[in-house]
């Protein structure tokens, strides 16, 4: 699965590890993160994340 960075505070999403206090479960594609989600360290939407080149 694809990580994702938050292009304004450097957040990493992480999909092998989710966002659990934000209710997202481990294992979650990027994709399937409801669109209403935001950034857990920013407050940022998802339209402000870019898939990170490995």
């Amino acid at each position: 699965m694809k990580k994702y960075v938050c292009e304004v505070c450097g957040y990493d999403y992480d999909p092998e590890i989710g966002d659990p206090d934000g209710g997202i479960s481990a294992g979650t594609p990027f994709e399937k993160i409801p669109d209403d989600w935001v950034c857990p360290l920013c407050g940022v939407g998802k339209s402000q994340f870019e898939i990170v080149q490995e």
